[in-house]
């Protein structure tokens, strides 16, 4: 008599798989991964270009306050609307922060106090990176040099047309005004608070260049 073998089939229970923990908290980590924006890409201005770029930057940035910082206090400023590039340019170079290590570097006594550009190589470095060009006047606009203007100096390379440093500026601290100037540069900004601190650098002494003894380093930030 053969005997029944019954094989009776357990069945193996299947072990839970484990999660792959590791791949989650790499999804995790992209997902909260903070996404910098891009920065603005910056072209090279030159002659041909800066205007137009200049003219498409005061749509989009409508900054018109901005405050020199010193050692003597803080000069604050009203830019001028209807002198578009002009303020674009004060506007994009101070954004930049290329003002900022600069100097006072020109006194003229009851005259001017004028800022801005620097032989140092490291603003030398920055404008090469900026551009080279100049800024055509803006003189028919209604604005007097007054005392507190602030207005742009010309190139000092050979410039028949007036075109202006877009580096450099300088504040009219003659009362009531230097109006002789009035048709030669161009007038794109107002002292607003500070012109105390624009009197007490104009008394400093000045060497046979017409620069402070005593350096006056700024820096500009924009203040809306």
């Amino acid at each position: 008599m053969f005997g029944v073998l019954i094989i009776v089939n357990m069945g193996c229970q299947a072990k839970p798989q484990k999660k792959n923990t590791t791949k989650i908290k790499v999804l995790e980590k992209k997902q909260l991964k903070k996404v910098e924006p891009k920065e603005e890409k910056r072209i090279y201005l030159d002659d041909k270009n800066a205007i137009p770029f200049f003219n498409q930057y005061a749509q989009k940035n409508k900054e018109n306050k901005v405050r020199i910082i010193t050692k003597f206090g803080n000069i604050d400023i009203l830019l001028y609307d209807n002198t578009p590039y002009h303020r674009a340019n004060f506007v994009y170079l101070t954004k930049l922060k290329y003002f900022d290590g600069t100097m006072f570097h020109r006194v003229v006594p009851n005259f001017i106090i004028q800022g801005g550009n620097s032989d140092s190589r490291k603003k030398m470095k920055k404008r090469h990176e900026i551009g080279r060009y100049l800024l055509p006047p803006d003189t028919k606009k209604g604005h007097s040099h007054h005392r507190g203007i602030v207005s742009v100096p010309s190139s000092e390379i050979d410039n028949p047309h007036k075109l202006a440093s877009p580096y450099e500026f300088f504040i009219v601290q003659q009362s009531p005004g230097a109006y002789h100037l009035d048709g030669h540069y161009t007038a794109f900004g107002e002292v607003i608070r500070g012109m105390e601190v624009v009197d007490q650098i104009n008394q400093l002494k000045i060497d046979s260049r017409e620069m402070p003894i005593s350096n006056v380093y700024i820096k500009i930030e924009t203040l809306n």
